[in-house]
């Protein structure tokens, strides 16, 4: 179970990183939480521990269109900006990959969009992993 001063810790981590003070960290049942900027749930955080060491994942589902003509930088770049009100947000391709995009805030990695698609539909899943380093006060 995620416990207050990790809910706390990360909460503080990631509207730093986002300079988002309207990002909010909402505890789940388990391992798990709920993230969201104001009212919206945008995605969720869970927490692994492997040899020793605690990590969490940021996951969050962006449903895009299935036209093919759809361009995803320009597209995740600007919903990523709108969503967490933060123009630093920039997403780029990755060399030799067709089926997932960087994120990065200035020249900060964020994390990895991942293409899906599923019966026609097509979404990015957006991976944010975070280290219990990261959260050091």
């Amino acid at each position: 179970m995620l416990n207050v001063q990790e809910i706390r810790k990360l909460d503080a981590y990631l509207k730093k990183l986002f300079g988002n003070p309207h990002l909010r960290v909402v505890p789940k049942a388990g391992e798990a939480a709920d993230v969201f900027v104001g009212a919206d749930k945008i995605g969720i955080l869970t927490a692994e521990e492997d040899e020793g060491e605690r990590s969490y994942n940021f996951r969050m589902v962006i449903q895009v269109s299935s036209d093919p003509a759809m361009q995803p930088v320009p597209t995740l770049t600007n919903y990523l900006r709108r969503r967490f009100d933060n123009d630093k947000i920039r997403v780029v391709t990755r060399p030799r990959k067709l089926d997932s995009v960087e994120a990065y805030i200035g020249e900060e990695f964020l994390g990895v969009l991942f293409l899906e698609t599923e019966r026609g539909r097509k979404s990015y899943i957006f991976e944010l992993p975070i280290l219990d380093v990261d959260l050091v006060e």
